[in-house]
């Protein structure tokens, strides 16, 4: 019977389809998705939206695509998944999205709320579950909500720091149909407020005064320079105050090298040494050894977009809640016409960091150009370096491989890198690789990826090829997980380091060409260079297979400095 309590001309619509009505009001142009019965609704209303369904293989490298999509384009991205196994398959992608700041939402289906503590198919706590590793999480109670919660969930990706959001969405509820005029629909731009703080302007005039005073000042940019696009405003402090920049996570590739600003090998002696040391959205984690690093005579400045970030782990002089490109502005602006901004007597200080780059640089070169077979790591990550273009995006996936490529590998542009974030996370490469060629179908791809790393979502690596989303990558390969293997050495002796840590031999080129893509193996240090080479002109998802010293360790692992 019709509705008596609605006007016959107010057209009825789906749950799925207000979902993909309120993916498209926040610029949403593709999902990552593996399908299930509880969503398939919402791919109906992509299709009509004209929302990219992207299909992969496992909900992990669904989840870990939208947050390379997120760390690349500054807008959100959206991954949908089934109930029960689904969702929790995709909790690793949340996860690591919430330690590394990245905006996304994951959608989950749920069983029908009818069917609420019955038992049904695949269900889940899923909200529970979601709770502690997300900035959101909500279920969905009625079909008219729906695309008010999902705007919901993309305000709070946004509520100070970003991160992920979750929202599950029972299958009743999703497949009900409610009149439009019911449905709130949010407009594009008209539910979320800008977050660009510039911080308190008496915390900025301080950090003006400081810097214009500073003898051997240094700063550290991290990865919220580039969530924020605050390069130009970094690279503007940097050079009106000749400020040495050390740059990691999302942050590398700031400034480019051979800018007379941009320092790498140097930074330990620079934070032993400098009298006053700006942090730019870096939390004193593991990575930082809880701020323990940084001279205790030092006067130290944190920005962070988080307020619970700042002066945690360690005590700090100043702290500045803000976006950090409108913070960086703001304090250029404040220190222009102090005395030059002290610029002009900070020549021995940047000589002496560059001498200090030089030595450490000179140290390794042996290694860097070693033609010893097995090959060497940091033979390989030199040959792709010089293999980098202004257009390459670089990707890292492995544990002691990319540590020697952290130290080597320096992208030529800004949001030109991605690792994994601080939640070290494995199997991101395959995944980033997706979403950065759907993303940034312009750019060239180069991803480094361990063998053991690979090996976690590596079959996506036909999807790829599905695709037709070319990328050049190398498998740094040891048959092992080593740096587990170098921690159990250390601690247990020679005679038990293989326990739970030895693959094997997996010829990774075959699995290449098995999949329709392109593969090569590479034994001779001499045949890196042609073989990137021919990867890049195959024109297809490719990976080179390259053999190297299971018995060398990057310097990170053998100090255990994740650990400490």
């Amino acid at each position: 019977m019709p509705d008596a309590g609605r006007d016959q001309n107010d057209e009825l619509i789906s749950g799925g389809h207000l979902v993909a009505k309120a993916l498209k009001a926040e610029g949403v142009e593709v999902i990552y998705t593996l399908c299930g019965g509880h969503i398939i609704d919402i791919y109906d209303g992509c299709v009509d939206e004209g929302i990219a369904v992207v299909d992969v293989r496992h909900e992990q490298v669904a989840a870990h695509a939208a947050d390379g999509h997120a760390r690349l384009t500054g807008t959100p991205g959206c991954a949908v998944v089934t109930a029960g196994p689904g969702t929790t398959d995709a909790v690793t992608g949340v996860a690591n999205a919430f330690r590394a700041e990245s905006p996304m939402l994951l959608i989950g289906g749920q069983g029908a709320l009818t069917q609420h503590k019955m038992g049904s198919l695949q269900d889940l706590p899923h909200v529970d579950m979601m709770n502690p590793i997300t900035k959101f999480a909500a279920t969905v109670p009625d079909t008219a909500r729906v695309a008010d919660m999902v705007s919901m969930a993309f305000r709070e990706c946004y509520h100070g720091a970003p991160g992920p959001s979750f929202l599950e969405i029972p299958r009743d509820v999703l497949d009900a149909k409610v009149p439009l005029s019911r449905a709130r629909v949010p407009k594009p731009g008209a539910y979320r407020a800008s977050t660009r703080s510039a911080g308190d302007p008496a915390a900025v005039e301080r950090l003006a005064d400081l810097l214009t005073h500073a003898e051997k000042p240094a700063i550290l940019l991290g990865s919220q320079v580039w969530t924020t696009r605050g390069t130009r405003a970094a690279i503007d402090l940097v050079r009106a105050l000749n400020l040495p920049a050390y740059m990691n996570g999302a942050g590398r590739g700031t400034l480019p090298p051979g800018d007379p600003h941009h320092f790498q090998l140097s930074r330990r002696y620079a934070f032993s040494n400098a009298d006053v040391i700006v942090v730019v959205g870096t939390p004193f984690d593991f990575r930082m050894g809880y701020g323990k690093r940084l001279s205790p005579a030092a006067t130290v400045v944190q920005i962070d977009l988080d307020y619970r970030t700042v002066g945690k782990n360690r005590d700090i002089d100043l702290g500045i809640v803000g976006d950090a490109g409108a913070v960086l502005a703001a304090v250029t602006e404040a220190a222009s016409g102090r005395i030059n901004g002290g610029a002009a007597g900070r020549k021995e200080w940047l000589d002496e960091l560059r001498a200090a780059e030089q030595a450490a640089l000179d140290k390794r070169l042996p290694q860097l150009r070693s033609d010893a077979t097995p090959i060497h790591p940091y033979r390989l990550v030199s040959e792709i370096n010089d293999f980098l273009t202004e257009d390459s995006i670089y990707i890292g996936d492995g544990g002691d491989i990319v540590t020697f490529s952290g130290q080597v590998v320096q992208p030529k542009s800004p949001g030109h890198w991605m690792d994994p974030g601080p939640l070290g996370t494995l199997g991101v490469g395959i995944p980033f690789v997706l979403a950065a060629k759907r993303a940034r179908p312009d750019k060239e791809v180069v991803a480094l990826f361990g063998d053991g790393a690979f090996s976690l979502t590596g079959w996506d690596f036909e999807t790829l090829v599905r695709y037709d989303l070319p990328f050049v990558g190398i498998v740094g390969n040891n048959s092992s997980m080593n740096q587990i293997r170098y921690g159990q050495a250390a601690k247990y002796g020679k005679e038990r380091e293989r326990v739970g840590n030895t693959l094997g031999d997996v010829p990774y080129d075959q699995f290449a060409r098995m999949l329709g893509g392109h593969g090569e193996e590479v034994r001779d240090p001499a045949d890196i260079g042609p073989a990137l080479r021919r990867a890049r002109e195959s024109g297809k998802p490719s990976l080179i297979n390259v053999w190297v010293d299971p018995d060398a360790y990057a310097p990170g692992t053998v100090n255990q400095t994740m650990y400490k």
